[in-house]
């Protein structure tokens, strides 16, 4: 999908000016096929959600980057579940600072019970160690991901490779 024109309509993110990006210079922008493959290759993802008092809650996951669309699962009684039934906006975050992918979007109950039992084969082909089972069991909450906006850079090239793509 990388061929698609929305994963080109990218520019630079906004920084103040200490952080030395010119954010008219759109030399070193990111292509989303450099996203795609941390997304893919992520063992971990860092759910952040917000409490129904305002509060940030922050939490790792395993979860699974399938046909470009990011998904994770996690019990229906956990705090991100509680936290998403009353306010689905979520920041994903990959496990690195240094390679950088940041969504911020919403995180929506997939319930599709064929598209369920797809993603449990792709789950524990990815994690081996664990297969859910094709629901992925009771309690158990799986979402989707739909991005609004992503962020991604290289920490080793940071003044050159912030990128930010921007979604429907």
């Amino acid at each position: 999908m990388a061929a698609n024109p929305k994963y080109n309509n990218r520019d630079r993110p906004g920084f103040s000016k200490e952080y030395g990006i010119d954010t008219n210079n759109l030399n070193g922008l990111l292509p989303w096929d450099w996203v795609n493959e941390k997304l893919s290759k992520s063992r971990n993802y860092w759910i952040v959600s917000t409490r129904k008092n305002g509060n940030p809650h922050s939490a790792p996951v395993w979860g699974i980057y399938f046909e470009e669309i990011l998904y994770f699962a996690t019990n229906e009684k956990s705090q991100k579940a509680v936290n998403l039934v009353h306010n689905p906006s979520v920041v994903v975050h990959l496990e690195s600072g240094d390679d950088a992918v940041i969504i911020e979007g919403t995180a929506n109950p997939v319930t599709d019970k064929d598209f369920l039992e797809k993603l449990s084969i792709v789950y524990g082909q990815k994690y081996q160690s664990y297969q859910p089972p094709p629901d992925f069991g009771a309690g158990t909450v799986v979402y989707v991901v739909k991005p609004k906006i992503v962020f991604a850079w290289k920490e080793n090239d940071f003044t050159n490779t912030p990128t930010r793509w921007v979604f429907d």
